[in-house]
């Protein structure tokens, strides 16, 4: 996937990725709970990530249904990569060790990052 969404398309996906489908009132009155853009803005918005390939969309009545055109999965590891390339000059240490040393993981989230790494050694 070459798309990059940016970080408002993002916040929409995100919305769609759990929800599966919405209208764009109802992507609206979510976003609106956080931030303050007009419905508008948010039929903008939405119409252009239809246009980059973003988003799926279907007639209902005077609307439109729009559900994402990619998966929560690629779009986070097209992100990941492209971001540890850019930030961290490619190395997954770096990132993992920044991002570990910007949180207070829980002993059950380290169980899982330990158990995760023993796969990833045990698969090579």
């Amino acid at each position: 996937m070459n798309l990059k969404p940016t970080e408002s398309e993002i916040e929409i996906l995100g919305l769609l990725w759990e929800t599966g489908e919405a209208s764009v009132r109802e992507v609206h009155e979510k976003l609106s709970v956080s931030k303050d853009t007009g419905y508008t803005t948010t039929l903008k918005q939405m119409q252009v990530m239809h246009a980059k390939g973003l988003l799926d969309r279907y007639g209902e009545g005077r609307g439109h249904i729009y559900k994402p055109a990619i998966s929560q999965k690629e779009t986070q590891t097209s992100l990941v990569k492209n971001f540890m390339s850019l930030a961290f000059g490619g190395s997954a240490k770096k990132l993992v060790m920044q991002a570990l040393g910007q949180s207070e993981p829980s002993k059950e989230e380290i169980a899982e990052i330990r158990a995760f790494l023993n796969k990833l050694e045990n698969d090579k």
